[in-house]
């Protein structure tokens, strides 16, 4: 297999080409107001992406705070619900002091 000849500048010296690609930095030093714009851009596309996701992380939360609210109301709601039936049954005692320490128990929390 025949490999291809190495590029040349046509002289067949193998001089370099005169017209050198500028580095980065160079390159900014030369188009400096289209690299300012550059930087400008991406600092806005950046920022508008840290936006947005903030925005559905606040979503998230408000929905979290949601549910939670609903547990709370479903967790005092049972707990109502236990604290009736304990002091009916505390009321079927003859003796009374079932009811009597229930209600003492249960008037730390109302």
């Amino acid at each position: 297999m025949a490999s291809p000849a190495p590029p040349s500048s046509g002289t067949g010296t193998g001089v370099q080409n005169p017209k050198k690609s500028l580095g980065l930095f160079a390159n900014a030093m030369k188009r400096k107001d289209s690299f300012i714009q550059f930087a400008a851009m991406a600092g806005i596309l950046l920022l508008s992406a840290r936006s947005l996701g903030q925005k559905y992380r606040i979503k998230d939360l408000e929905e979290d705070t949601s549910a939670l609210r609903e547990e709370q109301q479903s967790v005092t709601e049972r707990m109502n619900n236990i604290k009736q039936s304990l002091l009916h049954e505390a009321s079927l005692d003859c003796t009374g002091r079932f009811a009597a320490r229930l209600r003492l128990l249960f008037s730390d929390q109302d």
